[in-house]
């Protein structure tokens, strides 16, 4: 297992607030939200980033997605919407290289693309 505070995480190490756990993903709540409800979306398999993924991790994808429907749902925001981020390698803004996705909700979200 890699050594990203996101694996800390995954192994009890560091403590943080759990929204979904399953035998494929962990879903906890970003220690620095950028919206009234930001969560990351995070696959226990170890890859580095968008770039790593294979074929057979189109199941991880869809976990992911699935999550993030059970989320919107649970705390309304099914209707009125949410933002989904994925950042790629340093240029593209990640800064944990472990593969995970930022979901943000709970207000109007500016600055968006078309």
């Amino acid at each position: 297992m890699s050594n990203t505070i996101f694996h800390k995480i995954m192994a009890r190490e560091i403590p943080a607030t759990i929204e979904l756990e399953n035998d494929v993903l962990l879903v906890i709540r970003d220690i620095n939200p950028q919206a009234p409800f930001h969560c990351l979306i995070i696959p226990k398999k170890t890859i580095r980033s968008i770039q790593e993924l294979q074929t057979e991790d189109a199941h991880i994808l869809m976990e992911m997605m699935s999550a993030v429907q059970v989320l919107a749902l649970k705390y309304g925001f099914a209707s009125k919407g949410y933002r989904l981020v994925m950042n790629c390698e340093e240029w593209g803004g990640q800064t944990v290289f472990q593969l995970h996705m930022h979901m943000l909700a709970g207000k109007h979200l500016s600055g968006g693309f078309a």
